[in-house]
């Protein structure tokens, strides 16, 4: 069969049923990503004659003796496609794995369809910009700038490696191939709780191809726990790498290990495993009741009572919380809830390992290769100079990342045989087996003096963890920040994070935030409608200001540091500009805030406020390196994983701006245990705030070094010299970086430094969120008409990259409220396991935010900066719910607001509309 592939003609036989995705990445064009193998995302688009198709539902015979053209094939980074272009300027990426397919898909449109990109984008899935970037990109409207030397912080520079992303050439984790190398796929469980009787492999192992296949009692018995943290011992032990007992629909139960990904799959269909199925629970109430099914022993000490499913319990409280409530005019209390939703990052998990000269690789797709390695070492008792991780770039996080689940079982199995070893997770394996956002059910009680003073604030959480703890006990202490941000003498917090057998729960943006938020911030609007107080003016009384003690858990001396008043010019901003527009008849008013044609449109605004910690309160560690090379090029060295929060960029502009140069005169390394320093990992906003001061100290020692050598060879005081892109001035003398690198290579030495930075202490970001929607009353369809955030990130390192990360952390939170639901049968299995069903939004859902910068600066953070990346998506759902209670009057305390529950709602409790 003769294929002509970006010009080139070969001949080359597809296998039986073979789809054009996987023959194009067979034949090396990496650019063509899986995002969803059922046509659902649009990661994989190409060309054929010239009309953009998703390559994963076509079939690779039917590109025969047609041209199939690839985004390696319209442009190289020396010679851009327009679309590449505009995509780079805009920029209309973040991770950049989706980027490919857009731009084959937007490269192809008619002028008609750049004007309905709502249809012509309907096929094409971003989890990270929110997709203003990318409107922005396909119309032309460039947000990049260029930095002069030493100004590089404050300028939109465009990301490192926005060339290669643009053109496909980016690296992602399985975008390689190693000869003889091996696949790894799963068999999963069909029960949410049953124990292992038998399991034979006689008929797997028959299966041609077939290499291994391992059970429970062919791997280390050692208990970890998958999540991600310096200090491990904040979450349980209570993971093996394959278990006797299940405890969750999807868990894995045996690997095989084959030739190929298919004899693999055929080797987990033949291989023959029996249940003893055991009681289950998957209600966290139900589970902490007398009687219910037990799903963990007394292993693990870490875990509070395994009688009633508890993992971890708080009880804190300052103050006299009966005495608050006797001192209110007004009580108010709901309970809210919010459901399991997954991070579906287009990247899927994966891991590839491999041997050389008798240590271990691991390239994997992960938010922390430090801890990874770490892990990895601990399970298979290796030394830490026999093993290697390292990321390429990755394809989204959001959290779901922040734990090892795929580097396990390719490290066994290359161990074990001495070949490369591929595991790369489906879609569906990523829905459910792979961890999600804790379901969470909060009681809110809050007493309130007749002016909207606060007088008792008492709250009780109750988290699902699911089948396992990882991150279960800290997303439950992280929820306090819900508490801290309001000043209230009397407070309660009672939280419960409770085994259920459901997939695990784990880390996700807004970590144990985001539900609180919406509970805390709904009844906060609960109770000034009762106090008949503006929202926005109730808050204004209550929020901490500058110098309060950030109270939730306890009131002794805590890290965190409230040194500016942020919070209040969000509030301010957000309240200024819902005014501004509100009125469709003023001059600067949007025309899109006007509420669809037809009757039966209500119509309700909505305001929400969160407050974020900089770093998570567990260890945070970060090493950075910087050397200048005898090219004159700066390196950076540093162990961040880039996977479109950009941290990358922002540690680049840094070190650029403290050593006088360009950000194209710094060359990064990143994220590879044997090439750069420890690293936490890239997750709690820390990127910026730990990582980015790690880079500032080493670069601020770099340039310090330059500077005294320059001065001990000019002969005068460093004081009078300063750096600049090609050399030192010393008063009315200069001496070049070339001139001065030879000195020191004469002497024997070079400038590089080293310095670490820790999450300690900590200071807060906060948002502010607010909503005008149109609400129809007989189909329950929500439409936005304005949204608008105001967030403090302090001192702005890269504009265009802040509005892009609220932007998606919005868009995010729309989906979480709006539209995604992660549906679980009787049995514990999840009914809706694809992208088409469960619904992430697309661009047609999500509507353009403005992003409003506060005026502040950051007393800790890297040239007075903050991390954003995390926070914004916390109060983007009670926002939404606050207005579609202010269109209807009928208060919503459960998530997600889908029509037909809103229709529900509104047909059972018969409103009277306010407009």
């Amino acid at each position: 069969m003769t294929y002509v592939v970006n010009g080139k003609s070969f001949d080359e036989e597809p296998a039986p049923g073979q789809c054009l995705r996987t023959f194009l990445r067979s034949l090396g064009h990496y650019g063509v990503k899986k995002g969803c193998d059922a046509g659902d995302c649009g990661a994989c688009a190409v060309w054929l004659d010239g009309d953009p198709v998703h390559s994963c539902i076509t079939p690779a015979y039917r590109a025969e003796g047609r041209e199939v053209t690839t985004i390696e094939g319209i442009g190289s980074p020396g010679d851009l496609h327009p679309m590449q272009r505009q995509f780079r300027d805009a920029p209309g990426f973040q991770c950049g794995f989706c980027t490919a397919g857009m731009i084959m898909t937007s490269a192809a449109f008619t002028e008609a369809q750049k004007e309905d990109l709502p249809r012509a984008l309907k096929g094409n899935l971003c989890r990270c910009t929110g997709y203003r970037g990318i409107e922005d990109a396909v119309k032309g409207v460039a947000g990049v700038e260029t930095a002069a030397p030493g100004k590089a912080a404050g300028t939109s520079v465009s990301a490192p490696a926005a060339d290669d992303v643009v053109t496909g050439r980016a690296e992602f984790t399985m975008d390689t191939h190693i000869e003889g190398m091996l696949h790894l796929k799963v068999v999963h469980s069909p029960h949410a709780h049953a124990r292992i009787v038998s399991i034979d492999k006689a008929a797997a192992l028959a299966v041609p191809g077939v290499h291994r296949v391992y059970t429970w009692e062919d791997v280390p018995r050692k208990r970890f726990t998958t999540a991600i943290h310096t200090d491990h011992l904040v979450d349980p032990d209570d993971t093996f790498i394959l278990d006797n007992t299940v405890r969750f629909v999807g868990q894995r139960v045996v690997a095989v290990l084959a030739d190929t990904v298919r004899a693999a799959e055929e080797g987990c269909r033949r291989v023959d495993v029996e249940y003893e199925v055991l009681p289950s629970v998957f209600d966290p109430e139900e589970a902490m009741a007398e009687g219910a099914p037990q799903l963990h022993g007394t292993h693990d000490p870490f875990v509070r009572d395994p009688v009633h499913n508890i993992l971890i319990e708080i009880h804190s409280h300052i103050g006299d919380i009966d005495a608050g409530f006797a001192e209110a005019d007004v009580i108010h209390e709901g309970t809210y809830s919010t459901p399991r939703v997954q991070h579906a990052h287009l990247e899927t998990h994966g891991s590839i390992a491999w041997m050389d000269n008798g240590r271990l690789n691991v390239r994997t797709s992960s938010q922390s290769p430090s801890i990874a390695k770490g892990k990895l070492a601990y399970l298979f008792a290796l030394r830490p100079d026999q093993l290697r991780v390292f990321c390429k770039r990755v394809g989204g996080g959001f959290g779901g990342k922040q734990e090892v689940i795929s580097e396990d079982l390719v490290a066994l199995a290359t161990l074990d045989t001495g070949r490369p070893v591929c595991f790369e997770y489906t879609r569906e394996e990523e829905f459910t087996t792979a961890s999600t956002r804790h379901p969470m059910t909060l009681t809110v009680k809050l007493g309130a003096k007749a002016d909207g003073t606060l007088t008792a604030f008492q709250v009780r959480n109750v988290s699902n963890t699911g089948a396992y703890g990882n991150h279960g006990g800290e997303t439950l202490y992280a929820g306090g920040a819900a508490v801290m941000i309001y000043r209230c003498p009397n407070k309660k917090y009672d939280a419960f994070s409770v085994y259920t057998n459901t997939i695990p729960s784990g880390a996700l943006r807004g970590y144990g935030m985001t539900q609180p938020t919406f509970a805390v911030e709904s009844a906060m609007d609960e109770l000034a409608r009762t106090l008949h107080m503006d929202p926005l003016e109730l808050r204004r009384r209550n929020i901490v200001r500058p110098g309060d003690p950030l109270v939730a858990m306890h009131d002794g001396p805590d890290d965190v540091v409230v040194a500016e008043d942020g919070l209040a010019k969000c509030i301010d901003l957000v309240a200024d500009a819902m005014a501004r527009t509100a009125d469709a008849g003023t001059a600067d008013a949007r025309t899109a805030d006007e509420p669809p044609p037809g009757s039966g449109w209500l119509v309700g605004v909505g305001v929400a406020s969160s407050v974020h910690e900089t770093a998570p309160p567990t260890e945070h560690i970060s090493e950075a390196w910087v050397t200048l090379g005898n090219d004159l090029m700066y390196e950076l060295a540093v162990g961040t994983v880039e996977f479109g929060e950009g941290t990358s960029t922002a540690h680049v502009q840094i070190a650029a701006n403290q050593l006088g140069t360009t950000p194209s005169r710094i060359r990064l390394v990143q994220s590879d245990t044997d090439r750069t320093g420890f690293d936490t990992g890239a997750f709690a906003s820390a990127g910026l705030f730990v990582a980015g001061n790690a880079v500032l100290r080493a670069a601020n020692a770099v340039r310090d070094q330059i500077l005294e050598a320059a001065a001990a060879h000019m002969g005068v005081h460093v004081a009078m010299c300063s750096l600049d892109e090609e050399g030192v001035v010393c008063g009315d003398q200069r001496v070049s970086l070339a001139e001065l690198v030879a000195l020191a290579r004469a002497q024997g030495v070079r400038f590089t430094a080293a310095r670490k930075a820790y999450g300690s202490p900590r200071s807060v970001t906060s948002n502010t969120q607010g909503f005008r929607i149109a609400v129809h009353r007989v189909t329950g369809e929500i439409r936005i008409l304005y949204s608008v955030q105001a967030t403090d990130a302090a001192v702005v390192i890269n504009p265009v990259q802040v509005r892009g990360q609220v932007e998606g952390g919005v868009a995010q939170g729309i989906g979480f409220t709006l539209t995604e639901n992660h549906h679980v049968d009787a049995d514990g299995a999840m009914e809706n396991p694809n992208l088409r069903n469960y619904r992430i939004p697309t661009y047609a859902d999500i509507p353009r935010t403005d992003v409003l910068l506060v005026d502040s600066a950051d007393s800790l953070g890297p040239l007075r900066s903050k991390g954003i990346a995390e926070c914004c998506i916390n109060p983007v759902a009670p926002a939404l719910a606050n207005a579609l209670h202010d269109a209807t009057g009928v208060r919503y305390r459960a998530l997600p607001l889908t029509p037909e529950r809103i229709y529900s709602r509104l047909n059972e409790d018969q409103p009277v509309p306010r407009n």
